[in-house]
């Protein structure tokens, strides 16, 4: 290649880690990849093929299989003629031992490296090739703590016809990142396996509920109830998939490996994603100049375990915590340790719905990302299925409380709409939550139990429908079991299992 082309190096040792990330280069196979691929994979090879933006965004917490799905799409790819191998490269940030010594040589790591396969590897540059009808695909995961990345990506692709996808376990960092990327960018968040995702792994056919995009379909009441009738028609297979889910929750590592015992498994899960984010993240997290303790946030993280589907006052939880924690522990710290915890993707804290210019009531509800991680941090397993919680009584008030976080965490990681919940007012009920699809509001009502009262338990999905000003037609009623349709026939009836085959 002429040497004006001959712009960045890299140290030794960082590039004999990026040609060991890369074995297709020389004719090596990669490590071999599961056979279920997660539903962004489609989406994924869409943004490539279509080219309307150059980069795709994904976004996910600690082990929900972001490198798993980098590495299926690069292997679909090479089998079936969509790129070269001196086309594709692939770092995987977090495995680097040696960033110091790179980071203390260039201010520029992600150009330099793409800059370096471009002509160590490629042998050609970009544009060049692309004038061949071919491009370059790069894969950059787990990018987020690397200085300045979205900028460096910015110029990349606004000077060189490439494709780009990004991973990353911080909302925070790859949030940015994509206010950086605007207009260059499509995000695609990923969150804990769903059930349909559950069944591939397990032989079982239970389709999804899909649905097109965008929100013409969601804002509609016969959508709802097609997807109620979807579950209801598929209650058998329904079923064993969500005991599945109620004893092992999403995680593919809990899921992959059935025959691996639940103890195996939740040491697993603390130390991959719980430990990873309280002693890793956490070091590197925003917030240079603040006092970071990862006890403190091992008791908040508690705190969401117990909280889940609730919204407790940060004074409370600040409370709770002094009981096992000695130290100065006020408000501020506490909502900082939800915040960040929210960044890291472990829970969602859905905001009350603010309305007519009122002053904001209530607290952030707390969802958290898995119902296994509870399971694994506070050693206590609660059943969410129906056959599980008759057989334990005594915690279905609790498996109330946490379906409703998975349910939260479920729809806040649907793009096309925005998710709140409405806290008790002066004459009016609270809402476990409200979906906000277009110019509709859909009041979610959450009654986790085996018999369902039509006047009690719908008095808030009445109320909040009621007022002209909440543009809300119809409204959901999530319960335990199938049901009789409701006697109002503005409300959709299904169990909270046939909700989570939506997708």
């Amino acid at each position: 290649m002429n040497n004006l082309f001959s712009r960045h190096s890299i140290p030794g040792a960082i590039e004999y880690r990026i040609v060991e990330n890369n074995p297709w280069w020389h004719g090596k196979p990669s490590k071999a990849a599961p056979k279920m691929k997660r539903w962004p994979f489609k989406p994924i090879l869409d943004n490539f093929e279509k080219k309307l933006v150059p980069v795709t965004l994904l976004r996910g917490p600690r082990r929900v299989g972001k490198t798993t799905l980098q590495n299926q799409l690069i292997d679909y790819m090479l089998s079936n003629g969509l790129a070269r191998p001196d086309e594709i490269l692939h770092i995987q940030f977090d495995e680097f031992p040696d960033w110091k010594e790179f980071k203390s040589a260039t201010k520029s790591p992600v150009l330099d490296i793409a800059y370096w396969f471009e002509e160590k590897i490629l042998k050609v540059p970009f544009n060049q090739l692309a004038r061949q009808n071919r491009v370059a695909y790069i894969f950059f995961d787990e990018v987020q703590n690397l200085p300045s990345w979205a900028e460096q990506i910015k110029s990349l692709v606004d000077h060189n016809d490439v494709r780009v996808l990004v991973t990353g376990s911080s909302a925070l960092h790859i949030g940015l990142g994509k206010e950086s990327l605007a207009g260059r960018v499509s995000q695609i968040d990923i969150g804990p396996l769903r059930l349909s995702e559950i069944s591939e792994m397990s032989d079982i056919a239970l389709p999804p509920f899909a649905f097109a995009g965008g929100t013409n379909g969601l804002n509609k009441i016969e959508f709802w109830k097609d997807l109620a009738a979807h579950g209801k028609k598929l209650s058998k297979e329904r079923d064993m998939v969500f005991k599945l889910f109620s004893d092992r929750g999403g995680y593919p590592a809990a899921q992959e490996r059935l025959d691996i015992a639940w103890e195996d498994i939740a040491r697993l899960l603390i130390d991959t994603v719980i430990n990873r984010v309280i002693q890793h993240d956490l070091r590197l997290g925003e917030g240079k100049g603040k006092h970071k303790d990862p006890r403190l946030l091992e008791e908040v993280f508690r705190m969401c375990c117990r909280y889940s589907g609730q919204y407790p006052a940060p004074l409370k939880l600040a409370e709770e915590i002094r009981r096992v924690y000695t130290g100065n522990i006020g408000t501020s710290r506490i909502l900082y340790y939800l915040r960040f915890l929210d960044q890291a993707m472990l829970i969602k804290l859905v905001q009350p719905l603010e309305l007519r210019l009122k002053r904001r009531k209530g607290y952030d509800k707390l969802c958290l990302c898995d119902h296994a991680l509870r399971s694994a941090w506070l050693n206590e397993k609660i059943p969410l299925d129906s056959e599980g919680i008759d057989a334990t009584p005594d915690y279905s008030q609790i498996a109330g409380h946490l379906i409703e976080g998975v349910i939260g965490y479920f729809l806040s990681d649907i793009a096309e709409i925005t998710v709140n919940h409405y806290p008790e007012r002066v004459r009016e009920p609270e809402v476990d939550f409200i979906v906000t699809a277009g110019d509709v509001r859909i009041p979610v009502e959450i009654k986790y139990r085996r018999r369902i009262d039509a006047i009690e338990d719908t008095m808030g999905l009445k109320r909040f429908m009621e007022k002209a000003d909440n543009r809300s037609c119809f409204g959901l009623l999530i319960t335990r079991d199938d049901t009789e349709p409701d006697p109002d026939p503005r409300i959709v009836r299904m169990p909270a299992s046939s909700l989570l085959l939506l997708r």
